[in-house]
């Protein structure tokens, strides 16, 4: 959320800012709303020292034994606090406009964002490992034989619908492998501290990280009103919603391995063949909470943390930042990891590691204490996945995809599966 103070300050450059998120008269909306209620505010001011001035008055009146204007002021002082008691609650509903409107404007974005309409005009800045070469057609992860059994998208569809999977026997395991090399990874050398947090959620967590109110249809509400999580980056994120830290205490890194669920709403049609795209799928999160001065480095060393993963894995990657127009709701600035899937033939989304700066923060008002002493400061917030665990599991199975159909597994992953390094073509780890 925006500080209205700021927009009133530079008004012309937050609708430049905004412009480029293609937005326009944003800061005459704000400034509007803001006015009238600064309006409210002056008049129940005003009202209230009219009462305050005429009830010193009537204490005077009464020992001149002047009984009219006694009467007088004792109903001026009434109507002036019945007066001011509507117009603070004018002014309490004036406000409540001005932060509902605020909630809908997404962040403004880093300096160094690139200009553009969409990911193709995402720009690469890094890439790492080589595709490899194949003497067959390389298949899709859900054509390979080895996943045939243990992949079940009948199965799901009858239980739940489409863009839901039933995983069993090795392809189960791998899948829980991955999970469990992520956090290893994430916890005994990158430093951050395993959370295990709910799924389900309270409204207010969802504004607070900004999935509310612009992206209420892309998650599933329960009949209690009651969110599931689309990413843990909620819950983790709001584990400081309310509070002030100590500024010794950060930064605090985290990490967790949760299911997530998304409706899809703004997806219809695309990737429906096997698992890339599901309404539940299984993430492990990246959150950190950090001094402002210390965030830009914070999305680097974060951003280090998921390239690790795919580094160690062995899958070739590419990793780009993302453009204007591709860039999400309450982010600053963000990068994205992209697995090469030989299946598909191109680079897949598999990470986006962001910074929002302020911006979550301010909406739970989650700030640190100076350690030198001074008025409390909004902290900075910065998210990143690590990894998205299916799709992981995807990139897997396509890259290491043999002729017969079976899959040579990572080394990192052997020692989370017994010792065993192959899926056989008949689905069995070996």
């Amino acid at each position: 959320m925006h500080d209205i103070r700021l927009i009133r300050e530079n008004p012309e450059g937050f609708d430049a800012a905004m412009a480029r998120r293609g937005l326009s008269g944003v800061s005459s909306a704000a400034l509007a709303i803001d006015e009238k209620r600064r309006a409210k505010i002056l008049a129940a001011e005003t009202a209230k020292a009219d009462a305050n001035a005429a009830a010193k008055q009537v204490g005077a009146a009464k020992a001149k034994g002047d009984e009219e204007e006694f009467q007088r002021l004792r109903a001026l002082v009434g109507d002036k606090k019945k007066e001011t008691a509507a117009l603070d609650a004018e002014a309490k509903e004036v406000e409540a406009e001005l932060r509902d409107y605020l909630m809908t404007l997404p962040n403004v974005m880093a300096d160094d964002v690139p200009d553009g309409a969409d990911e193709n005009d995402n720009v690469e800045i890094k890439k790492w490992g080589t595709p490899a070469t194949y003497d067959f057609d390389p298949k899709e992860h859900f054509e390979l034989a080895s996943t045939a059994a243990n992949m079940d998208f009948t199965t799901g569809a009858k239980l739940s619908g489409s863009r839901f999977v039933v995983l069993k026997g090795a392809v189960a395991r791998v899948h829980r492998a991955l999970a469990q090399f992520m956090l290893d990874t994430h916890i005994d050398e990158h430093g951050l501290t395993e959370v295990n947090t709910p799924v389900m959620v309270r409204e207010e967590m969802m504004y607070g990280t900004g999935q509310l109110p612009k992206f209420g249809e892309d998650s599933y509400k329960t009949t209690e009103d009651m969110w599931l999580i689309p990413t843990s980056e909620v819950t983790l994120t709001n584990t400081v919603n309310g509070l002030t830290v100590d500024e010794a205490d950060l930064p605090i890194r985290m990490a967790a391995h949760s299911l997530c669920f998304r409706s899809e709403a703004g997806s219809a049609g695309r990737d429906t063949s096997g698992m890339l795209r599901q309404h539940q799928f299984e993430k492990v999160e990246m959150v950190s909470v950090t001094h402002p001065d210390n965030s830009e480095d914070e999305q680097q060393r974060m951003l280090g943390c998921a390239e690790a993963i795919l580094e160690k894995l062995n899958l070739p990657y590419r990793t780009v930042k993302l453009c204007s127009g591709d860039q999400g709701f309450g982010m600053l600035r963000t990068f994205d990891m992209e697995v090469w899937l030989p299946g598909q033939n191109q680079y897949r989304e598999i990470s986006s590691v962001s910074t929002a700066g302020a911006f979550q923060a301010r909406r739970m008002n989650a700030r640190f204490k100076p350690t030198e002493g001074g008025k409390p400061q909004f902290v900075h917030t910065l998210n990143g996945s690590g990894l998205a665990v299916g799709r992981c599991l995807i990139a897997v199975l396509e890259n290491g995809q043999n002729a017969d159909g079976s899959v040579t597994l990572p080394e990192a992953l052997h020692a989370y599966l017994g010792g065993k390094t192959t899926i056989a073509a008949d689905g069995t780890l070996s």
